[in-house]
C-alpha cells in the first residue's frame, strides 16, 4: 500500500511592509495542513519571511517580531540625511545575522528566489544563489526610504517596484497548486476613475475628509519621529522626539525607563491632513504597486490567490506582528479549501480588520 504524498505547493508572497507578516500565517496554516513548500519567491518583505521559512529560521523570527513595541521598531531606523535614502537598514540586518548570517541561497532546502529592481538596468534581478542576507536586503531596499544596495555594478532596489507578486520565478515549477499572496488587496469592488469639477470648493466641505483618509494610511508618530531624526542629524537643530520621562533626544529611554512611557510627539494637522513628502511618495508607491499587481497577476495567474487588504495595516506597522499574523491565518484557513486543502482550523465566515468595539460599560 502506498503512502499518500502531500499536496505540493509553490508559494508566492508579495510586497507590502508591515502587512508582510501575514505570510508568517500563511505559512503557518500550511505546515499544519501538512502541505509541503516545494519553492518560494517574494518581493521586499515576502522575500524576508519567504528567505526565512527556507533557512528554517522563520519561528525565531516570529518569536522576535511577536510584542515589539512602536519605539523598538523606531530605534531599529538608522536615519542618514546624505545617503539616497532616509534608512540605512543595518540595525535591521544586524537583528538578522544570526538567523541567516553565512546562509547561501543555493544551499537552502527550498528553491528560493528574491526579486530586486536594477535601477539603472530598469529591470527585474531574481537572486537564486549567492548570500541570502545580500539578497534579502537589495530586495526591501524601498526607493527614497532605505539605502539602496550596490552590488557588481548595479543599484538595486525593491523588487516591488516592478513586481510586486512574482509568480514568474516559479511557473516552472512541478507542483500541485501554485498560491500566491498579495498585501495590495481592496476591500470591496475595485475603484475606477472619478468625475470631479476643478472648481474650488470650501475648506470645510473638504478639510475632515482628507484628515480622516490621511490618519487611516500614515503612521503620524512614527513618521514625526524619523523626520525630526533626520532634521537634527542634518541641521543639529532640535527637532528630536519628545520623550515624556526624560529619556534621550534620540527617542530611545533612558537606562530602566520603560518603553510604555516614551511618546512621539505628532506634528500638527493642518487643512492638508499633516502630509508630508514622505506620506506622498508612501501612498504613490502603494497605488503603483497594487496596479502592477493587476497587470502582472493577469500574465501569470495562480492556482490560488490570497489577497490582504491595503486597509489591514500601514506600511510601517511593524509593532502589529501579531495581529497581523493572525489575519494571514484566516486569510489562508478560507481560500485553501478551493484548491482541496483543509486546514487543521476551521474557516471563518469573514476576515476582520477592525478591532472590536470598546465596552464603554454603559448597560
Amino acid at each position: 500500500m502506498h503512502e499518500e504524498r502531500p499536496i505540493r505547493v509553490a508559494l508566492v508572497l508579495g510586497s507590502g511592509g508591515a502587512r508582510g507578516y501575514a505570510h508568517i500565517g500563511v505559512i503557518q496554516v500550511l505546515r499544519e495542513a501538512g502541505v509541503e513548500i516545494a519553492a518560494i519567491a517574494g518581493s521586499s518583505m515576502g522575500a524576508v519571511i519567504g528567505g526565512l521559512h527556507a533557512a528554517g529560521t522563520l519561528d525565531e523570527y516570529t518569536d522576535r517580531v511577536l510584542g515589539m513595541s512602536r519605539l523598538e521598531v523606531l530605534r531599529l531606523m538608522d536615519v542618514t540625511p546624505s545617503a539616497p535614502g532616509a534608512i540605512r537598514g543595518d540595525r535591521v540586518f544586524q537583528m538578522m545575522d544570526d538567523l541567516i548570517g553565512g546562509v547561501q541561497i543555493e544551499d537552502l532546502g527550498i528553491p528560493f528566489t528574491a526579486v530586486a529592481v536594477d535601477l539603472l538596468g530598469r529591470r527585474e534581478v531574481w537572486f537564486q544563489e549567492g548570500p541570502l542576507d545580500t539578497a534579502l536586503r537589495a530586495s526591501t531596499a524601498i526607493p527614497s526610504f532605505l539605502v539602496p544596495t550596490f552590488l557588481n555594478g548595479r543599484v538595486l532596489v525593491d523588487g516591488g517596484v516592478l513586481n510586486p507578486v512574482p509568480v514568474a520565478p516559479v511557473a516552472a515549477t512541478h507542483v500541485d497548486h501554485t498560491i500566491a499572496v498579495s498585501l495590495a488587496g481592496h476591500e470591496g469592488a475595485a475603484r475606477g476613475p472619478v468625475s470631479e469639477s476643478a472648481d474650488v470648493e470650501p475648506e470645510s466641505q473638504w478639510s475632515e475628509r482628507i484628515r480622516e483618509r490621511a490618519g487611516r494610511w500614515f503612521d503620524r508618530d512614527l513618521l514625526a519621529a524619523v523626520r525630526r531624526r533626520v532634521t537634527t542629524l542634518d541641521t543639529g537643530e532640535t527637532g528630536e522626539p519628545v520623550a515624556t520621562d526624560g529619556a534621550p533626544s534620540d527617542g530611545a529611554p533612558a537606562d530602566g525607563a520603560g518603553a510604555a512611557t516614551n511618546e512621539v510627539a505628532a506634528p500638527p494637522v493642518g487643512p492638508m491632513g499633516g502630509l508630508r513628502a514622505f506620506d506622498v511618495m508612501q501612498s504613490s508607491y502603494d497605488i503603483m504597486q497594487e496596479a502592477l499587481t493587476r497587470h502582472r497577476l493577469a500574465a501569470y495567474a495562480p492556482d490560488l490567490l490570497l489577497a490582504l487588504p491595503k486597509t489591514a495595516a500601514r506600511s510601517l506597522d511593524f509593532h502589529r506582528a501579531e495581529e497581523l499574523i493572525e489575519q494571514g491565518r484566516q486569510l489562508a484557513i478560507d481560500a485553501l479549501p478551493r484548491i482541496g486543502i483543509t486546514p487543521d482550523t476551521p474557516p471563518v465566515d469573514t476576515l476582520h480588520l477592525d478591532p472590536p468595539p470598546v465596552d464603554s460599560g454603559d448597560s
